[in-house]
């Protein structure tokens, strides 16, 4: 029996091997041989070229893979052993794209073909800086030969079921990624994964190369945000799916596959701060090259923890032998960066020293300290059940309180830092600067603290007294950061404003467009702190769980849920067990809810249940209800309430964060360079630096260098 599109996927990733073998080896003799003389360096021309054109190839060649393991899943080829597991005839359309990435092999070959298609832009993109992009180029053909030596070898994608005896049906895709947001999560999070290999491949190409200058941050900070804004989406609607689809009231549980997507996020973002640092300063350079090589590191951890099996959760794939093949990467990884940098460490000197605690600098540098430490309890907590079980020989868990009574005063510090440092001025900031620029956020601050314990907020009083005060001092704090920003964005307007003539409106929009990447900034810290006002919301979550009868109701938060029938009902892909709800609000019915407990099956032997949470949501709280399954004894549904309140400012922080990083990716009216430096005795602080970067917009003439 012939097996046409698996000999064509098995034949393509064959090929796709072969050419980043050849790039890889070729790359490197041009490199070689530019290194070593003029006349090597014409020959190394030829031999980049066709080293970049099989790059190009290689990401057709996988492409091809890709294709054919998706046309296996949709033609219903259960011949192919992995289409089998993660697929079914009954599974709908849109979800056999799902099994690309359902499982160990295709995820694995998801990443090849992601990371293949990210060397495919480089490569086009060569004229930026050709030698650079050799360097980078070369190391993302080493990373790519690691991912396609797996599914070639190791996890096969196309292996045919065993024994022959095709089976007339597949064991369907787990219920779990049955949601809309499951086609969506899992690419995301994987472009955010493989695209730090980009940074972090021409950090590591500038290094070896000596590059002069911070060119190739320039270079790589659009590559770095995208990556990070595909990372922070991913994480965010994997967030949304544990709360719309897991059914247990939450959004974020500290799972080792969670906090595995967390700290490259943490290390990406300390590394997205600093390098302004060595831009503008000339300064933590060691700190930049370190953090992009920790980023690509972690993101090498997190696919070893979900694919090994070494930690147990629910989004983790079974214990497998593949986890020794990402340990061998890593230390290989972990030896070149350490090599590369002890040999070249010298051409990481500063060009500037810190001249005083209360600068931007300085709050750079904390910022980067708090984000690793947060990262490292993370790390730390996630890696504990595998040390104590390598010491003791039982495993240890860390659960959420741990991870809380940490995380959490490092994120109020890290809003903390958020308002502070756009508000404090390069190099030195005089005190009347910090006078009249912490006024009115001070005064926020106090304002809403007062207002909300006036409103009823007294964390003294509750039982769980520390998360209150956790939770008021993020508002408070949140509404100060929100407070500068606001001010930052008036000052700037209206010096624009006095200069143009302009409304202020236009005046605000010309400011941004002036300095996109500043106040895109802004708008991404501004969103940052709504999500985690939206966080601090779950302190007062309230719940309760009771049996429903025809006509029995809940009372909860002045909520009340009355049962007016539960039924069941069949599809091809799965049965399911209902309750209709009506809500009602102050005595009036506002929606209706349908919490559902489903029953997928390919077969009997593979039957797996999974809820639909039913959830109402306003600005102030979400009503969140789940069917939990019938009462054996009584057949009555058992139903389970969740008061969840400002859920949605976390969705609306994350909106702006979006949208405030797609405006620092928009290219300024003006172009930059590295901020000219003032002699220290120059007393610049009595502007904010809203003010400073407005008049220097505002004075310069057009096509003058700026930032």
């Amino acid at each position: 029996m012939s097996h046409p599109m698996p000999f064509f996927g098995s034949i393509s990733l064959v090929l796709a091997l072969g050419l980043c073998i050849y790039t890889l080896l070729f790359g490197t003799l041009s490199l070689w041989a530019m290194a070593h003389g003029r006349v090597l360096a014409i020959a190394s021309e030829r031999i980049r070229e066709t080293a970049r054109r099989a790059g190009i190839a290689s990401f057709i060649a996988v492409s091809c893979a890709a294709f054919a393991l998706v046309w296996a899943a949709f033609t219903n080829d259960f011949s192919v052993d992995y289409v089998l597991h993660h697929a079914s005839r009954s599974l709908p359309w849109y979800y056999k794209f799902s099994s690309l990435w359902s499982g160990q092999e295709g995820s694995l070959l998801l990443w090849a073909w992601l990371l293949a298609g990210y060397g495919f832009v480089l490569r086009l993109r060569q004229k930026t800086d050709i030698t650079l992009t050799a360097y980078a180029s070369t190391i993302l053909s080493a990373i790519q030969i690691f991912f396609l030596i797996l599914v070639v070898f190791v996890a096969q994608p196309f292996a045919l079921v065993p024994g022959g005896v095709v089976p007339a049906d597949g064991f369907g895709l787990n219920p779990l990624l049955q949601y809309a947001e499951m086609v969506l999560h899992p690419p995301m999070l994987y472009l955010g994964y493989v695209g730090f290999s980009v940074p972090f491949a021409f950090a590591l190409g500038a290094l070896m190369m000596r590059y002069p200058g911070e060119k190739w941050i320039h270079i790589t900070r659009r590559w770095t945000m995208v990556t990070w804004l595909f990372l922070t989406c991913g994480i965010i609607l994997g967030m949304h799916w544990a709360y719309a689809v897991l059914g247990w009231g939450g959004y974020w549980g500290w799972d080792p596959v969670e906090n595995a997507s967390l700290m490259p996020w943490l290390a990406g973002t300390a590394f997205l701060h600093s390098v302004m640092m060595q831009e503008k300063r000339g300064m933590m350079k060691i700190w930049n090259v370190w953090l992009i090589f920790i980023t690509f590191m972690l993101t090498i951890l997190g696919t070893l923890l979900t694919r090994s099996g070494l930690v147990s959760s629910v989004h983790a794939f079974a214990q497998s032998s593949i986890g020794n093949w990402f340990v061998g990467f890593l230390v290989i990884v972990l030896a070149v960066c350490i090599f590369t940098f002890l040999y070249q460490r010298d051409h990481l000197r500063a060009e500037n020293r810190f001249e005083s605690l209360v600068s931007r600098e300085s709050s750079f540098l904390f910022n980067n300290l708090v984000l690793l430490t947060a990262c490292f309890v993370v790390l730390w907590g996630t890696l504990f059940p595998v040390l104590s079980e390598f010491v003791q020989g039982s495993k240890v868990t860390m659960g959420a309180p741990f991870y809380n009574r940490v995380a959490v005063p490092i994120g109020l510090f890290l809003i903390f830092l958020t308002g502070v440092g756009p508000l404090l001025a390069w190099r030195s900031t005089s005190l009347r600067a910090i006078r009249r620029n912490f006024v009115l956020p001070c005064i926020a601050i106090i304002v809403t603290a007062v207002a909300l314990m006036l409103a009823g907020v007294h964390p003294w009083a509750d039982d769980d007294a520390t998360s209150s005060i956790y939770a008021l001092v993020c508002f408070a704090l949140g509404a100060g950061v929100i407070t500068a920003i606001t001010a930052e964005f008036l000052r700037g307007a209206a010096v624009v404003r006095t200069q143009t003539g302009k409304n202020l409106l236009s005046s605000t929009i010309l400011l941004t467009r002036r300095n996109t990447r500043r106040y895109g900034g802004y708008l991404i810290h501004f969103g940052v702190v709504v999500m985690f006002i939206g966080l601090a919301g779950a302190a007062f979550n309230q719940s309760k769980e009771v049996e429903m009868s025809f006509g029995d109701s809940i009372q909860l938060n002045g909520y009340k849920i009355v049962c007016q029938s539960y039924s069941q009902d069949s599809t091809p892909n799965y049965d399911t067990d209902f309750a209709l709800l009506d809500v009602f609000h102050n005595g009036k019915k506002i929606t209706r809810l349908t919490p559902e407990r489903r029953i997928y099956f390919a077969d009997t032997d593979h039957a797996q249940a999974s809820t639909v949470v039913a959830i109402h949501s306003t600005l102030a709280n979400d009503l969140y209800v789940v069917f939990e399954g019938r009462n054996p004894d009584t057949d009555k549904p058992i139903i389970k309430v969740f008061i969840n309140p400002l859920v949605n400012w976390i969705w609306i922080g994350v909106a702006v964060v979006i949208f405030g990083t797609l405006i620092a990716l928009i290219p300024p009216l003006m172009p930059g360079t590295r901020r000219v430096e003032l002699p220290a005795t120059i007393d610049l602080p009595f502007r904010s630096a809203a003010e400073e970067a407005a008049l220097r917009a505002a004075t310069e003439a057009p096509g003058t260098p700026h930032v």
